[in-house]
This record gives structure tokens, sequence and C-alpha cells, in this order.
């Protein structure tokens, strides 16, 4: 019985520790630093106004991130939609920023390559670049995650979320997202 009253007592310690995100496709061992996410246009949580919609001008919304590692060689973004019927809907994305850059303007131009350095990948829609929020019903929540990597990516033109997701992999520095709603 005490020792049974001991395993509880570890167990509702263990459990009440405050967790720390890390993330399998970093490095082993290496905690994941958490970047800032924000955008002059909305904040966590509130609803992305529809110029950044395929009610409006369907243009990509200005992004700003804080915390990069001095490490990071490259920066790489993914935006997707998890409340989709039939799974999630990847919105956009796009790697091989160079590091050293903290934010993208509104309307990045729907190109593979950048002027920047960056390469775009493919949305669900199999296009390149930006396609914005348009739920069949209902709200939805968009992800908007940053990711700090220690290389500089090797992928070809109309890469995936998938492909990008396996590539990054075991090249996470730090991660940070922003969530915004829209409703159609």
């Amino acid at each position: 019985m005490r020792k049974m009253i001991w395993i509880l007592i570890i167990a509702a310690t263990l459990c009440s520790c405050k967790k720390t995100t890390v993330v399998a496709a970093g490095k082993a061992g290496v905690k994941i630093m958490t970047i800032q996410v924000t955008s002059a246009a909305f904040k966590e949580g509130e609803s992305i106004p529809s110029k950044y919609t395929c009610k409006g001008s369907n243009i990509s919304p200005p992004l700003v991130w804080t915390n990069i590692p001095s490490a990071a060689k490259t920066i790489a973004l993914i935006a997707d939609d998890p409340d989709a019927p039939m799974g999630t809907w990847v919105h956009w994305v796009l790697y091989n920023l160079p590091g050293n850059i903290n934010e993208l303007p509104e309307a990045v131009p729907n190109e593979q390559h950048l002027q920047n350095g960056a390469s775009q990948g493919v949305n669900s829609s199999g296009k390149v670049g930006y396609q914005g929020p348009c739920p069949p019903s209902g709200t939805h929540r968009y992800y908007f995650k940053v990711y700090a990597l220690d290389t500089q990516l090797k992928l070809s033109d109309g890469t995936t979320k998938s492909q990008l997701l396996e590539a990054m992999k075991g090249h996470i520095l730090a991660e940070g997202r922003l969530m915004g709603r829209f409703s159609h």
C-alpha cells in the first residue's frame, strides 16, 4: 500500500511539471527553442482579415518572427488548416529563406524562387506559393509555423509539406507558430 502511494505521488509530481515542447524532428538530446511569430494583420487566435483570404485579394499576410538561434542557416514556413473536412489543408510551403531574415512582407509573390533566396513549394491545390483561407463552412484555424534550421535544404521544385517535414528532420533548432481564424 505504501509503495502504491509513493508511486502515485511521484506520478502526480511528474505530471504537474511544466512541459517543454521537443519536436521529434530536432536533433537528439537538443531542446528546441521557441520562436515568437506575429503579424501586423492579426493577433494570435483572432480573425484573419478577408484581404488575406479567398474573399479578398488572397495575398499572404505580413509575418515577423523573433528568437532565431544564431546558428540558424535557413528558415522554413508551413501554413495549414487542420480543420479542413478532408484532412489538413496546406496553404503555404516556403523554405531556404536565409536565417538572418526575420520577416516576410505582405503579398509574397507566388513564384517558385524568390529574390530573397527562398523557395516555395506547392499547397494542397497543387499551386506554388500562398493560398488564403477559404473554408467551405464554419470557422477554421490557420497555423503559420516557422522553423529555424541548421542547414540549407536540397529539395526539388514542387516540394510538398510532407517532403519538407521529412527534409527538416534532425535540423530544427527552433520553431514557433501563429494561429488565426477565418469563417466563410
